[in-house]
């Protein structure tokens, strides 16, 4: 009896200490794993992208009323990926900027710069602000997550307290996002808006085809000063590195080797090495116009923008950023005057009327100050940045196209037609689907085509 009682006692003593051993791994596995993903977002920063970009494609294939609460639930997986990748930024950020500061990776990477095309305009402007003012980042931030969750908490505001809560709720957000980009033009010493305010993932992770995450493992080795072994170019440089031409011509039986060709790659016998393929003529060309200084170059970051020094200048820019808030608020007007029910406010011209008219006129006043103030005006005297901005903002004009009473008295018509049309025909029958499901949300929600 004594013997089973304390065969019993040890059993039981050594589950505790399994228990107690699992318990203490699991701990330690809990505390390393914010660490752990970060490791893991920084070594694969491609593979990350792909990742959200696939999440986001789920996103887009229950848009609509196909079953019930899709849109809430594919919204709600869109919006937390959209904010996860700002999250991922963050930690791609500060680690391009760890190897930026590296002089052993600066070495490392010296050959292969000296090959990469030269960064955007709007990555050199926005890492500009972004690097001067902590306040500028976080502003801008701040905007990005307003535009990454305004649908779904349109979606939130309709669901539990129907349409008055949710205009409430639309032109509060408008309101909030007007604040932000009004603090953004007066942090950049009043200077027109880039969209978007922050650098792209591009910019500042950018992978080449052929770099894969063993490279990035060594770079990261080289940064931290872990080994003292050699610095080795095939290993930093990876295959295309510096390749050393073969002495002759011959092969290892003495026979000639065939020539080089223009499509395959060409491995040298004596160093091992892979030499690139030859380049055409037209990637050549593509290559010097990429590395060619322009006058917008040599530029300061903070002068790719011209200054809006005039009240007209300046009254076009905040008549731009109100824009939207107006328009919210003369549609919550409209609702409210009939109702809050059925479908006849949709109808209404006048918000549409005045949004337009006020992005209108404030595109031409825009116009119109750069061509008194900037030698060359509008036409020539702009910065590449400036006029991709204006391009940008004149493809918004046509969203109006897609709101409020245009879309519901011209476009849902069209659209409807189109999608009909497409009906009972092999393939084109889902696309009409699809169309039809976009056609539910374009027309319900207010941020589905926002521009701001």
């Amino acid at each position: 009896m004594v013997s089973s009682t304390s065969k019993f006692h040890q059993s039981m003593h050594a589950t505790m200490t399994t228990l107690s051993s699992a318990s203490a791994e699991v701990t330690k596995a809990a505390m390393n794993l914010p660490s752990t993903y970060h490791n893991y977002v920084a070594h694969n920063a491609a593979a990350v992208s792909n990742i959200e970009s696939s999440l986001r494609s789920l996103t887009y294939l229950l848009p609509g009323a196909r079953f019930h609460d899709s849109e809430l639930a594919s919204e709600s997986v869109h919006t937390f990926v959209q904010l996860l990748s700002i999250y991922h930024d963050h930690l791609l950020k500060k680690r391009a900027a760890v190897l930026a500061i590296s002089p052993t990776i600066l070495k490392a990477r010296n050959a292969a710069a000296a090959q990469k095309p030269k960064p955007s305009l709007h990555a050199r402007y926005t890492t500009f602000w972004t690097t001067t003012s902590t306040l500028y980042t976080k502003i801008a931030t701040l905007l990005k997550m307003a535009q990454y969750t305004e649908l779904l908490w349109e979606m939130l505001a309709r669901r539990r307290g129907g349409e008055k809560t949710r205009w409430r709720v639309v032109v509060l957000l408008e309101s909030f996002k007007a604040v932000c980009r009004l603090l953004l033009m007066r942090l950049t010493n009043s200077r027109p808006l880039v969209s978007p305010p922050l650098p792209l993932r591009e910019d500042f992770a950018r992978i080449e085809p052929g770099e894969d995450d063993d490279e990035l493992v060594v770079e990261e080795e080289l940064m931290r000063g872990e080994g003292n072994t050699a610095f080795d170019v095939k290993t930093a440089l990876g295959e295309a590195g510096v390749p050393t031409p073969p002495l002759s011509d011959s092969g290892s039986n003495g026979k000639p080797t065939s020539s080089l060709s223009i499509s395959e790659p060409y491995n040298m016998p004596r160093t091992g090495f892979t030499l690139p393929t030859l380049p055409t003529p037209d990637s050549v060309s593509a290559y010097l116009l990429n590395h060619v200084l322009t006058a917008d170059d040599v530029k300061p970051a903070k002068q790719l923008l011209h200054r809006l020094t005039t009240l007209r200048g300046q009254g076009a820019e905040v008549l731009y950023i109100l824009r939207p808030v107006v328009y919210a608020l003369m549609m919550q007007r409209v609702v409210a005057m009939y109702g809050y029910e059925g479908t006849k406010w949709k109808k209404h011209w006048t918000p549409w009327l005045v949004g337009f008219a006020m992005e209108y006129v404030a595109r031409q006043l825009a116009k119109k100050d750069l061509t008194s103030r900037v030698p060359g005006g509008a036409k020539s005297g702009l910065s590449a940045l400036e006029r991709e901005e204006l391009k940008k903002r004149g493809w918004s004009l046509a969203w109006w196209g897609m709101r409020g009473a245009f879309y519901e008295n011209v476009t849902k018509r069209w659209i409807h037609g189109a999608a009909q049309g497409l009906k009972g025909k092999p393939i084109l029958d889902l696309v009409g689907g699809v169309v039809e499901d976009y056609e539910w949300l374009w027309s319900g929600y207010y941020f589905s085509t926002a521009t701001m």
